[in-house]
């Protein structure tokens, strides 16, 4: 079972460096694919990016939380949102986001609408090679 990088991603990259198998691979076209994503079929599950992200964002896939209930002032990031988000990645690099939207307290968001992107991101999308 895979890791999924859930819509709680805001674009830090440093899961990317710790991953061994290097499965881990930013969204592109950003607008259309807001998060990073994980290749299900080089994915180890060895579970050295959840500790890396600064933004609790990845899960192992039958750990996505339904509901996801925000603690506040967290963003997610999804096509269709309209909010804007900026800082800067793990390099200190800047990363804008126009499909934000920060959460308040106890808002809920069901985490699990993102397991399928990260499944059609490498299932003939951009991320298919």
């Amino acid at each position: 079972m895979t890791h999924i990088i859930t819509s709680l991603c805001l674009r830090d990259s440093g899961c990317v460096e710790v991953c061994p198998v290097e499965c881990i691979v930013p969204g592109t076209p950003q607008e259309k694919y807001p998060w990073f994503y994980i290749d299900p079929d080089t994915c180890i599950d060895c579970g050295a990016c959840i500790p890396e992200c600064p933004y609790n964002a990845i899960f192992v896939e039958d750990e996505v939380p339904d509901p996801y209930v925000a603690e506040g002032g967290e963003y997610i990031s999804r096509v269709g949102l309209t909010g804007h988000y900026e800082n800067t990645d793990h390099h200190g690099n800047p990363v804008v986001l126009e499909t934000a939207k920060q959460l308040e307290a106890g808002e809920e968001v069901d985490l699990t609408e993102d397991i399928q992107p990260n499944y059609d991101y490498f299932d003939g999308g951009p991320g298919y090679e």
